[in-house]
């Protein structure tokens, strides 16, 4: 079997997008050796119009098709992440809304199949988008299998030393803007009155500078990382004694899995996708409420039982998600179509 695959976000993208792009031709590589896979990079307004080279299936990775797409001669599938810029859309410029509307609804509409990543971006292409139930098939990802080997520890010694990170600090991953909430979670540590320092990982941002500001003037420590490396964030996560989230919304959430791959306890948000990815492992607050957020995160950090169940429990739940299982689904679902 040829599949094509769209690769902008795996060549130029080093957060969400491009991870699972790039997860998704390794486990391919891995489990269906046989097969070829063609990493079509195309830049620019061009590619939406491109000639697709001959393929058994072609795979926009990203929530996009190329034009005409289904008279190329091929079968095609879409992988849809979420519909965030529609349910908040003050987080997005009209630009961005109105190109990004127009390419989801066309690619729901000329798709065989729809691949959501969670049961909620299945309701949300169906709500948002009218996309034909039919065509829609839920294969949640993993994520790198980097988490999944041991962690050593001289390796997180050395990762603190290099980042000048204390002995013991909660953990905030992800791109440090309004819908991640990394504003409430300082506000939840002033208000539980908790003491840890706060290490928020992610790109530079006005969210993050006001970020520092209001840590400030709570008494928070804050420890803002940015530009960290990929390859030092399993070290990261594990030295973190709770690895908070409180993201307002996602069509998924890997730091969930991340975090419980290497055995660190998740406080996650309530609502959206979140339960789907952390199910019984996680604790979870209402995004809205710092007082909710301080008063969960006191549970992990004072209640040592609590915390050896929701290790021991991420552990279990993260196997659910492991390379073999989400490469079976990928295989099932590609052979389907042929």
């Amino acid at each position: 079997m040829k599949i094509c695959f769209d690769a902008k976000r795996y060549y130029h993208n080093s957060r969400g997008l491009g991870n699972y792009s790039r997860d998704v031709v390794r486990l391919l590589r891995e489990y269906a050796p046989d097969w070829q896979l063609d990493l079509i990079d195309k830049s620019g307004l061009a590619r939406s119009f491109m000639r697709v080279p001959a393929c058994d299936i072609y795979h926009g990775l990203s929530g996009e098709l190329p034009f005409r797409i289904q008279h190329q001669g091929m079968r095609s599938i879409v992988t849809m992440h979420d519909a965030i810029f529609i349910r908040y859309p003050q987080l997005y410029s009209p630009t961005y809304r109105w190109l990004f509307t127009q390419k989801v609804q066309y690619a729901c509409r000329v798709a065989d199949c729809i691949l959501a990543i969670s049961e909620q971006t299945k309701r949300d292409m169906i709500e948002f988008f009218h996309a034909d139930e039919s065509k829609i098939k839920v294969v949640y990802q993993g994520c790198s299998n980097t988490f999944r080997q041991p962690i050593s520890p001289e390796q997180v010694t050395a990762v603190r030393q290099q980042y000048g990170l204390p002995d013991d600090y909660l953990l905030d991953v992800g791109a440090i803007e309004p819908r991640k909430n990394l504003h409430n979670l300082i506000r939840a540590m002033a208000a539980a009155h908790i003491d840890l320092p706060l290490v928020a990982i992610g790109g530079h941002s006005q969210y993050a500078d006001e970020a520092a500001v209001l840590a400030k003037q709570l008494g928070v420590r804050l420890i803002l990382r940015h530009q960290v490396p990929f390859a030092d964030f399993p070290a990261i996560y594990t030295g973190a004694r709770v690895l908070c989230y409180p993201s307002i919304f996602e069509g998924f959430g890997i730091p969930i899995l991340e975090a419980m791959c290497v055995g660190t306890p998740v406080l996650t948000s309530t609502g959206s996708c979140f339960a789907e990815t952390g199910g019984d492992a996680a604790m979870y607050a209402d995004p809205s409420s710092p007082e909710h957020i301080g008063e969960q995160l006191q549970h992990i950090l004072t209640d040592n039982h609590l915390r050896q169940e929701m290790i021991a429990k991420g552990f279990a739940q993260a196997a659910r998600f492991d390379d073999p299982t989400v490469a079976n689904n990928l295989i099932t679902l590609y052979s389907s179509l042929i």
